[in-house]
């Protein structure tokens, strides 16, 4: 005689397996989602220990250039002309590049034409520099009379700007790109030329950084090169030896005398698995400040760590 199931006990057979099959399909879903997550935590966090790690690392970068520039023997002491300077920190690799702000184009002081100069060289036509060069000026001085291409409080109105010009000395150098007719691009053109710690009216050739070298009557993009070639092969407190001393289109010699006191430091550390993290600073030394540092941050910015 033939045993047969009973077809409800068969059923529930039937239906314990799917219920088996959707548990193990839904665990496994489950457990994957798990490890996904665990992965992308650990990458987050593998993510934000490379980029501290960097960051400290470009501060140090900051630190040691202080320290370089304040050291009392020329012979071995920092230049701000740009030349770079590369030194390990535990595992990373710290590149420093510094430039005395006294050569760059000083915003509260530049005249016609080096502003006209700077604008130039940034790629604009001669009556738009004149225009910026001239809406500069008007920013800056005390007056509310208008210069020939220049704009006064109306031409703000006029153009439905909430502000009007300062009439007074600029207090940062991002304060320039309120001046009527400035743009973001054209800003970030000259943005590494211009400062507003320089205070002298022409900025010092021998620390100049490129921008603002190209501002400078008579200079071409070739010999601003050269210019900065020639002079980075001069060790500090060296001079220039036998060499053809330098000297700017005009026959101005370049000199390294007379440097200021507050530099652009730009410091990139470099993790050996690619991370970095760049910070930029504009830093006064002299003196040591209420937190007990030896300068003060004039300028702070920083850029993301990546890969």
């Amino acid at each position: 005689m033939t045993h047969r199931t009973p077809p409800v006990a068969a059923r529930q057979r039937g239906v314990a397996m799917v219920l088996v099959i959707w548990l193990i399909a839904f665990l496994t879903v489950l457990l994957g989602a798990f490890s996904l997550i665990a992965r992308t935590e650990n990458l987050q966090a593998r993510h934000l220990f490379d980029s501290t790690s960097a960051r400290y690392a470009a501060e140090a970068g900051l630190e040691r250039a202080v320290f370089e520039l304040r050291r009392p023997d020329q012979l071995v002491r920092w230049v701000g002309d740009g030349r770079p300077y590369e030194f390990p920190f535990g595992d990373a690799v710290v590149h420093v590049e510094l430039t005395d702000e006294s050569g760059k184009i000083d915003l509260n002081t530049a005249g016609d034409e080096l502003l006209q100069g700077l604008f130039v060289s940034a790629g604009l036509d001669l009556d738009r520099a004149t225009a910026l060069s001239d809406a500069i000026q008007d920013w800056r001085d005390a007056d509310d009379n208008t210069r020939p291409h220049g704009a006064e409080a109306p031409d703000y109105k006029s153009a439905g700007l909430s502000y009007v010009p300062r009439n007074a000395p600029f207090q940062t150098v991002s304060e320039v790109q309120q001046v009527f007719g400035m743009t973001y691009e054209i800003y970030s053109r000259i943005e590494p030329a211009v400062t507003i710690y320089a205070g002298g009216t022409t900025p010092n050739a021998a620390y100049a950084p490129l921008q603002a070298l190209l501002a400078l009557p008579g200079m071409t993009p070739d010999l601003a090169q050269q210019l900065i070639q020639a002079r980075q092969q001069i060790q500090p407190g060296q001079g220039q030896g036998g060499a053809a001393p330098l000297t700017l289109p005009d026959g101005t010699p370049v000199v390294a005398n007379g440097g200021g006191n507050t530099y652009t430091v730009k410091s990139r550390a470099t993790l050996p698995n690619g991370a970095s993290a760049v910070l930029e600073a504009s830093i006064r030394l002299g003196g040591v400040s209420a937190a007990g540092k030896p300068y003060t941050v004039l300028r702070w910015r920083d850029e993301e760590t990546s890969r």
